[in-house]
């Protein structure tokens, strides 16, 4: 048995759904790439697959080694990319997990130049602001935002990101503007769900960092809608720099606290170490390096950009 073969057979199986399809995209007969999986069943003693008339579905332990086998198909499509050409010229997928509103905002309208530049490279986006496992979903990178990045994996620190304690003019002349962090507690504050601390807000204070208890009507899991509900004069948030900087040039939300400064968080590439998907990991991590201005991102403000780090 063709082990590899045999992998590449039951891989494309479980994305096509179906095995006429998948050998169809591998030019073979429907009844070679049948045969390929049941041998690849029968040589690990288990059942990868559930057939029924209609569909094909994955068993618990197809659906692990489905997993499985797209990073090893990866690694030996990237060493056979290496050793055939020695530009190594990204090609194959690249798979990357994005946050979904820094995502959308400065990631997405990147990707068609990216595309144009490197043409044999299939790039699969996914947007969540849930921290994936990079091995268990089978992605190749993953874009952070923090200021604690705790990771056995390779980062790449790409752009720096202020936070901003903000509200809008009418719910400050409705509520009075607060003038310490202490102050909040008497506010209605909208929260962010995948925060550390959903109840409480880090101010420096003093030189220290310090935690101040915060409640209010509103928490989410999107920092867009809290944006827009404060926009709206629900109340005060905190929000990175590049969600609210045209709201604050143009006065539809007022900074606060100025006095207090929020720790800063930083946007980092991450991806597993060694040489896996090595070429196409490094032109995307140069390219958004070069695109978010090099550690002077567009989002940041002038006041930002010349004050010391």
């Amino acid at each position: 048995m063709d082990r590899l073969q045999a992998m590449r057979v039951f891989t494309a199986v479980v994305e096509t759904g179906s095995f006429s399809r998948a050998a169809e995209q591998l030019h073979l007969s429907a009844t070679a790439a049948s045969r390929h999986v049941a041998e690849l069943e029968k040589h690990l003693g288990a059942q990868l697959l559930q057939r029924s008339t209609r569909r094909i579905h994955l068993t618990e332990i197809g659906a692990n080694y489905y997993d499985r086998c797209r990073l090893i198909l990866a690694d030996v499509e990237e060493a056979e990319t290496q050793a055939s050409t020695s530009e190594s010229q990204p090609k194959g997928i690249l798979r990357i997990s994005l946050p979904h509103s820094f995502g959308l905002r400065y990631v997405a309208p990147l990707i068609p130049e990216f595309s144009r530049r490197y043409p044999e490279l299939q790039l699969e986006l996914s947007f969540s602001d849930r921290r994936v496992d990079l091995v268990e979903e089978g992605i190749d990178m993953a874009i952070r935002i923090t200021g604690d990045l705790k990771t056995s994996l390779v980062a790449r620190k790409l752009a720096p990101v202020r936070m901003a304690c903000c509200a809008a003019p009418t719910y400050l002349a409705a509520h009075g503007t607060p003038s310490t962090p202490e102050d909040l507690s008497r506010h209605n504050c909208i929260t962010y769900s995948y925060a550390q601390n959903a109840n409480a807000w880090t101010f420096i204070q003093e030189g220290k960092a310090q935690e101040f208890p915060v409640k209010g009507h509103l928490r989410s899991n999107s920092g867009d809608l809290g944006r827009l509900a404060a926009i709206d004069g629900l109340g005060i948030t905190t929000l990175p720099e590049f969600l609210v900087c045209n709201d604050l040039r143009s006065g539809a939300l007022m900074p606060l606290l100025a006095a207090y400064p929020i720790p800063a968080i930083n946007v980092y590439a991450v991806y597993l170490p060694g040489a896996r998907r090595a070429a196409r990991i490094k032109a995307m991590v140069e390219y958004l390096w070069d695109a978010m201005g090099r550690g002077h991102p567009p989002w940041q403000s002038v006041d930002a950009a010349t004050a010391a780090p």
